[in-house]
């Protein structure tokens, strides 16, 4: 059944792609929410009521599709909150007054990671050799601005199991000059991080004193501290919680490990982990940089 009203539209098949993780980059898929929310904005409503209720009833929906993205729930929220801040009786006013504010959020994400990019490229800009874990759109903005700069790098890159989107990270970096790259298993990270300069991450969230991001990162960091190899996360200071949001993990679908039947086993397949930021050298956002 549609979450919109009885309508089935854009909103259904957001809801659908987010909790698939079709978009895996939590900056893609804030986007993707916040643009789908403009469907409601070309419906007929009686009132204004009605159509802040049924865009708050969207929203919570897209949320809920994937609750450990922190800027899915903060765009999402802003959104909202911001519509009903609107002081109009008059629905299309009301509705006009969502596109905009659609738009203000797709482009602070964007300027965002943009920012985070830049400030991230500035510390990776000396490094010969980086390890980086997963796909992260903001790490590949600042990988693309160190090399317009006129760095060179060796990259090793993990596959990211089980959905391998470490592979997407090495496809899109192999397209760059100056680059060197290695995909890697993710248990090989240990038998690579000697010759690394600095391990570069993105990052799903932070929330106090925690990062949550693709499993495998923990090891990592942790494996990075013993062999006293930096570790960098970069990502959107919106992604950075104090508090308010409760980050619930994913468990994925058991077919991403193993496709046959588990005969007298469990499988389990988490999509995050937790990894202490006391592993962390730095952590770069588009608002500054926190050094640990």
């Amino acid at each position: 059944m549609s979450v919109a009203g009885g309508h089935v539209g854009m909103i259904d098949e957001t809801v659908d792609e987010i909790a698939e993780m079709q978009t895996h980059s939590s900056s893609v898929v804030a986007v993707k929410a916040a643009r789908a929310l403009r469907e409601l904005t070309d419906r007929d409503y009686p009132t204004v009521e009605e159509y802040v209720r049924d865009l708050d009833r969207n929203s919570r929906a897209l949320r809920r599709a994937n609750p450990s993205h922190a800027s899915l729930h903060t765009t999402q929220r802003e959104i909202v909150e911001r519509t009903e801040a609107a002081e109009s009786t008059d629905v299309a006013a009301v509705q006009a007054e969502t596109v905009d504010v659609i738009e203000a959020v797709i482009e602070e994400v964007e300027s965002a990671k943009r920012r985070a990019g830049d400030r991230a490229a500035d510390r990776i800009a000396d490094a010969e050799t980086l390890l980086t874990h997963d796909y992260s759109s903001t790490v590949l903005s600042a990988i693309d601005r160190a090399l317009a700069d006129g760095a060179e790098f060796t990259i090793y890159v993990t596959e990211a199991r089980p959905r391998f989107l470490g592979r997407k990270m090495a496809r899109e970096l192999a397209s760059r000059d100056g680059v060197d790259v290695s995909l890697i298993v993710d248990s090989a990270a240990g038998h690579y991080l000697p010759e690394c300069d600095q391990v570069i991450v993105g990052m799903d969230c932070i929330v106090e004193e925690t990062l949550y991001n693709r499993v495998g990162t923990y090891p990592i960091a942790a494996t990075a501290a013993d062999q006293d190899v930096p570790v960098t996360v970069v990502g959107a200071q919106a992604k950075c919680i104090d508090g308010g949001f409760a980050f619930e993990n994913e468990f994925r679908s058991t077919a991403e490990v193993m496709r046959e039947p588990a005969d007298g086993f469990t499988i389990r397949n988490p999509a995050y982990d937790a990894t202490p930021i006391r592993l962390l050298d730095a952590v770069v956002t588009d608002e500054g940089v926190t050094e640990y």
